[in-house]
């Protein structure tokens, strides 16, 4: 297993600067921020494939920001961070999902939504009927993918 961190410590920092900023600390609810140690540890064993995504998204905040996000006062950081927001792309919306995924599967917070932390199976978790006729259109539409001969 490697060592190695898939971002560098500025990234780290902005990201960890990013995460609090998107998703607070919430004494209110007793959970973490996505700031929050466990969750940073989290989002970088996990980036995988997203990595290079990620990594756009925090060099263009620090652009914007003119300087490290993590350095800068909470005015400024949230100033950076609402622009980055309001530019978008792609890259920017894998570092929101990204951030998003790792702090919803924390325990804490699960356990703050009132669910069991835990894998879905083989307990298995109930799933309300719905109005199942809202899947008629995709039923309806022919299929769309190619058939492979074996």
């Amino acid at each position: 297993m490697s060592t190695e961190t898939p971002l560098t410590p500025r990234q780290q920092n902005d990201l960890r600067a990013l995460a609090a900023i998107m998703i607070p600390e919430s004494t209110e609810f007793a959970v973490p921020g996505a700031g929050d140690r466990a969750i940073q540890a989290d989002i970088l064993a996990t980036l995988g494939r997203d990595t290079d995504a990620v990594r756009q998204a925090l060099d263009q905040l620090a652009r914007l920001a003119g300087a490290p996000l993590a350095d800068l006062d909470p005015a400024r950081r949230e100033t950076a961070a609402l622009e980055l927001r309001a530019r978008g792309g792609a890259a920017v919306a894998t570092l929101a999902r990204v951030i998003l995924q790792c702090y919803y599967r924390d325990d804490r917070v699960v356990r703050s939504l009132g669910l069991d932390p835990r894998p879905p199976y083989p307990q298995g978790h109930v799933l309300e009927d719905g109005d199942w006729s809202l899947l008629d259109p995709v039923q309806a539409r022919p299929a769309f993918w190619r058939r492979v001969s074996l």
